[in-house]
């Protein structure tokens, strides 16, 4: 967890992502107590650090390294909950209205 900005610039860039893409990039330590999540804000990066000081957050890997959750599992995340356990109810969409 030692990389600023600029290094986690470059984390993004070499997993092929557009770091101005308006994704939030969250980067977690191998004790999983300490996150940075990474933004672009029209003219400039925002990094937002959340350190634990007594759980854990429930986060799994993935093989390649990186993976995308939603915005709600994001909330779960920082909330502590497992987001892989949880899931909301499913969209539903109407081809018709009476």
């Amino acid at each position: 967890m030692r990389k600023s900005i600029d290094g986690l610039v470059m984390l993004v860039t070499e997993f092929g992502e557009l770091p101005t893409s308006g994704s939030l990039f969250v980067f977690c330590n191998r004790k999983r107590d300490k996150l940075k999540i990474l933004m672009w804000d029209r003219n400039g990066f925002c990094l937002w650090y959340k350190r634990l000081e007594r759980e854990r957050f429930r986060l799994s890997y993935a093989p390649s390294g990186s993976i995308q959750i939603t915005p709600q599992q994001l909330r779960w995340l920082l909330d502590g909950l497992d987001y892989t356990k949880l899931q909301g109810h499913k969209s539903v969409t109407y081809s018709a209205f009476y």
